[in-house]
């Protein structure tokens, strides 16, 4: 595949028009925002997740009104045929989960059993789909064998985990690889996707540094730090869920060395550490300060890099934002709903942006 596309923008609204697609983990932060990038795109969303926490994106952006909105677990493969059945999709994003690292070490057997069975259910729904094209599964940048080392890790290093939500990530990851092989051969085309640290608006998700942030900054705490010389792939969230798009358009247009594991992060130059994104927002809020917690506490991975070389070159795919900007578009989406205004439309005017960026 030749690189492509990065004049004529991220994704093809035409393509998207009318479009059956599945979404699992729509109530989530990141599925809430790719809800909204489809409905503006005129698909025909039909979401399967288990019911919102409050806050979050899903409820303040009021996305029920805009997908066939269905609460259910994925652990339950009964509930997931029954979804697959009235959606009749012929895109599935695969995204529910258990995504925190932390609650991990709180809930081993629900992770794996959401992470790694439940992905089994879905995929199990998806061979036996009438009229599906294209799967995309995400999984996580912590999905490989972590060996802190300096170099980023690439499509093609060992999976592996030290905690059981990095674990599960592997595990899932093996299972997707192992139900392409065995099953999607002559069926539907089957992608996995590793984002990096994913942060934008309307991020509420307990334990995580960019939304324990935004509560602090707001309350006027000073912000508890864990860890603030660890480095991670920070990201906002549209540029996965952009890479996302460009997936799932290649998968149903038939583009078979698509179905693989591909990464989507930041910049090689653009990764930084905690203390440095700590000290950004406190900067662009205007107001704050943070402090080191010490003590123990369950081990995380210190550097973690990903080598995204792979999607720049066949994708023509590459990140539209620097990681200040970011920063920025994250403080200004939190003033300006915490000031009145209206969440979906916050939120529908910085995708604007973002896509007037990319087709720049």
């Amino acid at each position: 595949m030749a690189e492509r596309r990065a004049v004529e923008g991220l994704v093809n609204p035409a393509f998207w028009r009318n479009r059956r697609v599945l979404v699992t983990g729509h109530t989530g932060f990141k599925g809430s925002w790719l809800a909204l990038w489809l409905d503006q795109l005129g698909a025909k969303v039909t979401g399967l997740a288990l019911a919102a926490e409050r806050p979050s994106l899903f409820e303040q952006a009021r996305i029920a009104e805009l997908v066939d909105h269905h609460e259910g677990d994925i652990r339950d493969p009964e509930v997931v045929d029954a979804v697959f059945a009235a959606a009749r999709p012929e895109i599935v994003f695969h995204l529910a989960a258990q995504p925190l690292v932390r609650l991990s070490y709180e809930q081993p057997a629900e992770t794996f059993a959401t992470n790694v069975q439940g992905t089994v259910h879905v995929l199990d729904a998806c061979r036996r789909a009438e009229g599906l094209r294209a799967v995309v599964c995400v999984t996580s940048d912590k999905c490989y064998e972590n060996r802190e080392w300096v170099w980023p890790y690439r499509e093609t290093d060992p999976m592996g985990g030290h905690d059981p939500y990095s674990a599960s990530k592997g595990a899932a990851e093996l299972v997707i690889a192992s139900y392409r092989r065995s099953f999607f051969r002559d069926g539907p085309l089957v992608a996995s996707v590793r984002a990096g640290n994913v942060i934008g608006g309307g991020d509420w998700a307990k334990d995580r540094l960019i939304p324990d942030m935004i509560r602090a900054l707001v309350s006027e705490q000073s912000v508890a730090i864990r860890s603030p010389d660890s480095v991670r792939p920070w990201q906002h969230v549209l540029e996965a869920l952009g890479g996302y798009l460009m997936i799932a358009e290649r998968l149903h247009g038939g583009e078979r060395p698509v179905a693989d594991g591909w990464n989507f992060g930041p910049a090689d130059d653009d990764t930084q550490p905690v203390s440095w994104i700590a000290d950004r927002m406190v900067e662009t809020w205007g107001s704050g300060n943070w402090h080191t917690v010490d003590g123990p506490r369950p081990h995380e991975a210190t550097l973690l890099r990903l080598d995204c070389s792979k999607a720049r070159r066949e994708l023509g795919w590459r990140p539209a934002w620097r990681l200040d900007t970011a920063l920025d578009r994250i403080v200004s989406w939190h003033k300006a709903v915490a000031g009145g205004e209206d969440a979906r439309a916050v939120s529908l005017a910085q995708l604007a942006d973002y896509q007037a960026r990319v087709a720049a």
